[in-house]
C-alpha cells in the first residue's frame, strides 16, 4: 500500500468513527447518514434512498469483511489492511460513488456546485479547507461546478491502493484555515 493510500486510509477510519468511540459500528454509519441527508436537503427521494442504502451495504461490507472476532465493532487495526482491497471492497465503493456523487446534484444537470459539494463533504467530517483543495482538483468550470462523473470517478481513486498524486489526496494534506 502506498503512503498515500496508508493515510487515506486513517482519515476515513476516523470520519467513520462518526460517535467518536475509538471504533466503527453500525451507529456511526446512521449518524453519518443522517449528517448526509440534512445537507442534502434539495435533493428528491430518490438520491436520498440511493445515498442511505449506499451507507448501509458500506456499513454491512466492512461488518461482514472486516470484523474478524464478531464483536460489531472494527477496530483501527481490523480496518488498516482491508479496506483498500479493490477485490473485496470494489462493488461497494463504486455505489458509494455514484450515490454521493448523484446527491450532489439535485438539478440533474451532472454538475454540482461548490456550496453543495462542501456541504456534503463537511457532513461526512472532512475539513473545509482541505474540502476546497479537493474541489479546486477536479478543475472546475468557469462557474465554479465540477461533474458528476469527475466526482464519482474520484472517489473510487480515493479508496484504490495503488493510486497516488490524485485530486483525494488533497484531503489528507494540512491545510491552514
Amino acid at each position: 500500500m502506498r503512503t498515500e493510500a496508508a493515510k487515506r486510509v486513517e482519515l476515513v477510519f476516523s470520519l467513520f468513527d462518526a460517535n467518536g468511540n475509538g471504533v466503527i459500528d453500525s451507529e456511526d454509519f446512521d449518524l453519518m447518514t443522517g449528517r448526509v441527508l440534512e445537507a442534502a436537503a434539495a435533493s428528491d427521494d430518490g438520491a436520498k434512498a440511493a445515498i442511505r442504502a449506499a451507507f448501509r451495504r458500506y456499513w454491512t461490507t466492512l461488518a461482514t469483511e472486516l470484523d474478524t472476532n464478531g464483536d460489531g465493532v472494527i477496530t483501527l487495526d481490523e480496518f488498516r489492511p482491508f479496506v483498500l482491497d479493490p477485490e473485496r471492497f470494489g462493488p461497494t465503493i463504486t455505489e458509494f460513488a455514484e450515490a454521493l456523487a448523484a446527491l450532489g446534484d439535485p438539478d440533474g444537470d451532472g454538475l454540482i456546485e461548490r456550496a453543495l459539494f462542501v456541504s456534503l463533504m463537511t457532513a461526512i467530517g472532512f475539513e473545509e479547507a482541505n474540502i476546497h483543495a479537493l474541489f479546486d482538483a477536479f478543475g472546475p468550470d468557469a462557474e465554479d461546478r465540477i461533474t458528476v462523473a469527475s466526482w464519482a470517478v474520484g472517489i473510487e481513486d480515493y479508496y484504490a491502493p495503488d493510486m497516488a498524486g490524485i485530486p483525494g489526496d488533497q484531503l489528507v494534506a494540512a491545510r491552514a484555515l
